[in-house]
């Protein structure tokens, strides 16, 4: 009995060693990859690949997925040397999707490889240019200039609780958004509203993210946030903002100063003892 016992524990043990290394190895047997990384309505994508053991006329399948729904299916011959292409127009009814789409290769049994590329359509990548005009309330109004790719703006206002300026965008796609902000209306210091230029905090539906700032100067404050398909709310938030105190405001307080100094002189105070 004791025998018997060990003899199945040695036989499983070899199953096992053998077929663990067949299976660590099938990634290395095949490969597969885009011509590029990114790719725009129109263009023609070429998904190549190499299998390092040829098995007779066996063909790999190639199929493509857009968030777990197929897109496109088919079997390639392998050359000699092991290599197999295939080139698929991304145009049509099947490419009305942005974001990314995931190449799977099967070769053989169990042999598969995979790989990515992002796909946008030509209306998410074309760049509008425009200007937001903004209410300020008490200030009145101003102007942003903007320019935006992979959405559009669909409203701008002040938040002067948090100093902070906040975009509401519909993003079809991933992109970019370059805001031009006048420095009378929001900026960003080191002391509040005086003394030399701080960094904006942006964050994008509550997450902090990075973005670059070009063409500064003392009127206005140039800068570029990258944002992903899906995002909607852009906070950019500064350490000072009208209607804080802007110009509109101070006029305002100023005549009010005035009027009451006015009657005060026409009606003064009598004080009894």
């Amino acid at each position: 009995m004791l025998v018997r016992n060990l003899l199945v524990v040695i036989i499983i043990g070899v199953f096992a060693f053998s077929v663990i290394p067949v299976f660590a190895q099938s990634q290395s047997l095949l490969s597969v990859s885009s011509s590029k990384s990114i790719y725009t309505e129109g263009e023609t994508i070429v998904i190549s690949g190499t299998v390092t053991t040829v098995i007779g006329e066996t063909p790999v399948t190639l199929q493509l997925f857009h968030q777990g729904n197929l897109v496109e299916v088919a079997q390639l011959n392998v050359a000699n040397d092991g290599t197999f292409t295939k080139t698929i127009l991304a145009q049509g009814p099947l490419w009305k999707n942005n974001g990314e789409y995931t190449v799977r290769a099967s070769y053989g049994q169990g042999v598969v490889a995979e790989a990515t590329f992002e796909f946008a359509t030509k209306q998410a990548m074309v760049e509008t240019t425009d200007r937001f005009e903004v209410d300020a309330g008490t200030s009145g109004t101003f102007d942003v200039e903007y320019s935006i790719k992979g959405g559009t703006v669909k409203n701008m206002l002040i938040d002067p609780d948090i100093y902070a300026l906040i975009t509401v965008i519909d993003s079809t796609a991933d992109g970019a958004i370059t805001l031009k902000l006048p420095r009378e209306s929001i900026d960003a210091k080191v002391n509040m509203c005086n003394g030399s230029d701080d960094v904006f905090i942006i964050l994008i539906d509550g997450v902090e993210v990075t973005y670059s700032e070009k063409d500064t100067n003392s009127a206005s404050r140039t800068i570029t946030i990258n944002f992903e398909e899906g995002d909607s709310d852009i906070e950019i938030i500064g350490t000072c903002v009208v209607p804080e105190f802007g110009a509109i405001a101070a006029l305002i307080l100023a005549v009010a100063i005035i009027s009451i100094i006015a009657a005060t002189s026409k009606n003064p105070l009598r004080m009894r003892i």
